[in-house]
């Protein structure tokens, strides 16, 4: 192929009206943007979380005194890890902004994982501070003066300060919102043994930050993702590359200073942190910010804050559609959604288009990619599908196997090249070498997820290369999961599959081969509560089933991918029977 190769690109006649095929992306540190709000629209709310307002003057405010005190009192310096480890809140928001005010670099983690899964993050990231909720505590807690001992040879410094969030700080009126009573509970004491601080003290220290040095290309936030193997990498995103998707979003959906967004999907993962967070800061929009996913409160905030954009999930609109009440709520404000993370079913979007009027606007993105590289055109999305390959990106399709491009219609690797792609992974160079590919003189990420090109230029998934299970949006990574059951005295092996789920889409099914002793004496049940004790909740075995023996090839490697083709007959039969 000549170095001149330029990809197929019908999808350039779809093209959203207006826009340019390419976007010049601000040089700037992405905390900038927090400045320039605060100074263009200073009395303006950011965030509105149950009906209490936080100005974009307030916010630059605190986040600078945040920045201050980890600059100051906990010793942080440029390029460090900060863990941020909490709910959607103001203080998430926050904490972020506050991290790369002072040159710093946020690790987001899912408020749902355990001290388990907490202590790689802590050895891995080398972070020596964490933001944390008052009610993940004493997840957090057992970390705190733990040597980074999960690095082999790794010098990590121990966990030494945690900056303990209180939700209902932020809870300043009377809300007409229902809250969570998560967060509406007062403020607990700190844990005692130092090193634990109340966020109030750290606003009223009133600490001034140093210089804002870092620029576009110095690490900026560091989501971590499973994917294959075991223990969960850091996927290293810059400035630029989360600035990329942030401005690229407001443009692609026409987003404005007035655009009023529901923000529900969790901000530490990529999609939420880009569309609900970084996009309305960059252009100065508001976020109406809900802790956890309730559907009456949403359909409420909807009609008393005139939300004219949501970016949910199929598990969420499916539940949100689903409310009886709904009729009783104005949606009229809403004037688009979009999501992505699984298909959403065909009947469901037939449902929102007569009831709201509106398209389901699917995309399609990785932790790797900083949330999306493709998103279908709003004036012509196409359903069950992944869109089209957004600005400055080239996008193709290549047989995972000798990594020659397929011919158009057929089905191969989505491999990306673009902005938003990350640099690579944290202390990992084996698995960044084995992520990307050189096609043509660019740097290909490889996404491992198998999809085609219909003649308009739009990309549809048809399968998985990697192993993963899709659970309501979820990714879980059975080779993590396998790796925590191991921790179980009585398993003696374990492999982890997807089984059909009609809530869930897909759920985690273990097949366990019990150690002798533990054979009568321990149930499958059993294994289900170890594993809510040790894992995050979505990522829990929901089917356990007790076996003799797993097939294993020549080298020994068991042989998941058999297993789960059997489990994928039983419930294509399952299916069958239901229909006759």
């Amino acid at each position: 192929m000549s170095a001149h190769h330029e990809p197929s690109r019908p999808h350039v006649a779809h093209w959203p009206p207006g826009l340019p095929l390419h976007l010049t992306l601000p040089e700037t540190n992405l905390y900038y943007n927090v400045e320039v709000s605060a100074a263009r629209y200073p009395d303006k709310p950011f965030i509105v979380y149950y009906d209490t307002p936080v100005s974009f003057a307030q916010f630059h405010r605190e986040a600078e005194a945040i920045a201050g005190y980890l600059q100051h009192d906990c010793g942080v310096r440029a390029g460090d890890r900060v863990l941020l480890y909490m709910q959607n809140s103001p203080q998430w928001a926050l904490a972020y902004y506050a991290i790369l005010r002072a040159n710093a670099v946020v690790v987001p983690v899912n408020p749902m994982n355990t001290t388990d899964e907490l202590r790689h993050y802590v050895a891995d990231s080398g972070a020596a501070v964490a933001f944390v909720a008052q009610d993940l505590v004493p997840q957090m807690q057992p970390l705190c003066g733990e040597a980074g001992s999960d690095v082999p040879g790794s010098d990590a410094p121990r966990l030494s300060r945690m900056i303990v969030a209180t939700y209902s700080d932020y809870l300043l009126r009377p809300p007409e919102l229902p809250v969570p009573a998560f967060v509406s509970a007062p403020r607990q004491p700190l844990p005692a043994g130092g090193g634990a601080v109340a966020w109030a003290d750290v606003l009223a220290a009133g600490r001034a930050p140093g210089p804002l040095a870092a620029g576009p290309d110095d690490l900026c936030v560091m989501p971590y993702t499973s994917g294959t193997t075991g223990k969960p990498k850091g996927c290293m995103h810059t400035h630029r590359s989360v600035m990329c998707t942030a401005v690229g979003g407001i443009h692609w959906f026409g987003r404005t200073q007035d655009s009023v967004s529901l923000s529900v999907l969790p901000f530490f993962h990529v999609t939420g942190m880009s569309g609900g967070l970084n996009g309305p800061m960059f252009v100065g929009a508001t976020i109406v910010l809900l802790s956890r996913w309730d559907r009456e409160t949403a359909a409420a905030a909807i009609q008393r804050y005139r939300i004219t954009t949501w970016q949910s999930i199929a598990t969420m609109v499916i539940d949100f559609l689903a409310n009886p009440r709904l009729s009783e709520y104005d949606l009229s404000s809403l004037t688009g959604m979009r999501g992505g993370g699984a298909a959403m079913p065909e009947a469901l979007c037939r449902k929102l288009r007569e009831l709201l009027g509106l398209d389901y606007v699917e995309g399609y993105g990785m932790s790797e990619t900083m949330a999306a590289t493709h998103i279908n055109p709003p004036h012509r999305p196409k359903r069950q599908c992944l869109g089209i390959p957004v600005f400055d990106v080239d996008a193709r399709i290549v047989d995972p196997e000798t990594l020659a491009e397929v011919a158009p219609g057929e089905s191969g690797e989505i491999v990306v090249h673009g902005p938003q792609v990350m640099q690579g992974y944290w202390r990992n160079p084996e698995a960044t070498a084995e992520a990307f590919i050189e096609l043509d003189g660019k740097r290909f990420l490889r996404t491992g997820d198998l999809a085609r090109v219909d003649e308009d230029g739009y990309f549809f998934m048809t399968d998985r290369l990697k192993r993963m299970i899709n659970a309501s949006g979820f990714k879980v990574w059975p080779a993590e999961v396998e790796a925590l059951m191991y921790k179980h005295p009585a398993i003696r092996e374990a492999c982890v599959i997807g089984a059909r789920d009609p809530r869930r889409g897909e759920t985690v099914k273990a097949l366990v081969v019990l150690e002798a002793h533990a054979v009568g004496s321990v149930s499958e049940q059993d294994i289900v509560d170890w594993s809510h004790e040790h894992m995050a909740a979505y990522k829990v075995p929901r089917i356990v089933e007790f076996v003799d023996s797993l097939p294993k090839s020549g080298s020994g490697k068991v042989m998941w991918r058999e297993l789960q083709d059997q489990q994928n007959a039983r419930d294509a039969a399952a299916d069958t029977a239901e229909a006759s």
